[in-house]
């Protein structure tokens, strides 16, 4: 059982790392090869924060532990909105502008109920899981355009990315790519056999060990980027990469696990865990449309406070239901 925690906790820490060593050499490469500023920065704040999320559940399907990979998803969803969220308006309150009410969040809500049609029947099909991608690209490519539009010479953080990624050279961009790859697979490896041994000696099951312990784990780059942004005044990538990284679990993150293995869905994951993220998704709504009420911001520290208390309850809930058991 010692060996198992080390496994998750060491596993857990090189994840994190590799990720990010992953994503400053995708972003290198895609400069060498004359990729836009736009889609570099979608590399580092798009993809980059759901790198562990991707490693872990593909992992997880190709070993036939679907739980895991649900887990990973639904739970790292619910854990962006309540834990990150929260705590990072408990640290600098959150503005929501009314652009991401107008657009990203009625993508987000239109793809959870997408991810609930799929539940519905109590599996996820190869074919559902290749439409999820279809519809991951289609999103992201409105997105793109969308972007262009409204800003044709990049954002403030884009550059930034752009003028931090100036010395990385060809060669070591690759070789931070190779390298981070390498090591995200081996992590997720040791993270996804240490929960699965620890899981069968408790008796508990794949899903719960994903929503919970594997889903914090591999949602901390989303928490150090939202709180980073919202420190300093980036209130829009703060919220757009929870927005971001949730439409990136849905569709992706499940769909590459579906498409690699058809997924026997638990009813737990209809019956509660999409409750809960449907729930989030609409509360979200519900700050975004209450900013007088709340003062300057959307989301103050009052409201993280009941965002991390949702979350707490949640896991109390589910570590409630294991007991019980």
């Amino acid at each position: 059982m010692l060996l198992s925690i080390m496994m998750i906790v060491i596993g857990l820490a090189i994840l994190v790392w590799s990720a990010d060593m992953f994503v400053d050499g995708a972003a290198g490469v895609a400069r060498s090869l004359g990729m836009s500023t736009l889609l570099v920065g979608m590399i580092v704040v798009g993809f980059g924060t759901s790198a562990p999320e991707m490693s872990v559940s593909v992992l997880s399907a190709l070993q036939g532990n679907p739980g895991i990979a649900l887990g990973n998803a639904y739970g790292s969803n619910i854990a962006n909105i309540a834990l990150i969220l929260g705590v990072t308006a408990l640290i600098s309150p959150v503005m929501i502008r009314s652009q991401v009410l107008r657009k990203e969040l009625p993508i987000l809500l239109g793809v959870t109920f997408l991810a609930f049609a799929h539940l519905y029947d109590g599996q996820i099909t190869r074919i559902e899981g290749i439409v999820e991608l279809v519809v991951l690209v289609c999103v992201f490519t409105w997105m793109t355009l969308q972007s262009r539009k409204q800003t044709p010479d990049g954002d403030v953080f884009i550059e930034d990315v752009k003028d931090e990624l100036e010395d990385i050279n060809p060669t070591k961009a690759w070789l931070l790519l190779i390298a981070g790859l390498v090591l995200l697979v081996v992590s997720s490896r040791m993270l996804v056999v240490g929960a699965v041994n620890i899981a069968h000696g408790f008796g508990v099951s794949d899903l719960i060990i994903g929503l919970t312990v594997i889903a914090i784990g591999t949602s901390l780059p989303e928490l150090a980027a939202s709180i980073a942004a919202a420190r300093k005044g980036e209130h829009d990538l703060a919220v757009g990469n929870v927005i971001g990284s949730n439409l990136f679990n849905t569709l992706a993150v499940v769909g590459v696990a579906g498409a690699i293995h058809p997924m026997q869905i638990p009813t737990e994951v209809l019956t509660r865990d999409w409750v809960v993220m449907l729930g989030l998704t609409l509360l979200l709504f519900v700050l975004g449309y209450t900013r007088k009420s709340l003062g300057e911001h959307n989301i103050n520290r009052w409201g993280g406070a009941f965002l991390a208390a949702i979350y707490i309850g949640y896991t109390l809930y589910l570590i409630t239901g294991v007991v019980k058991a």
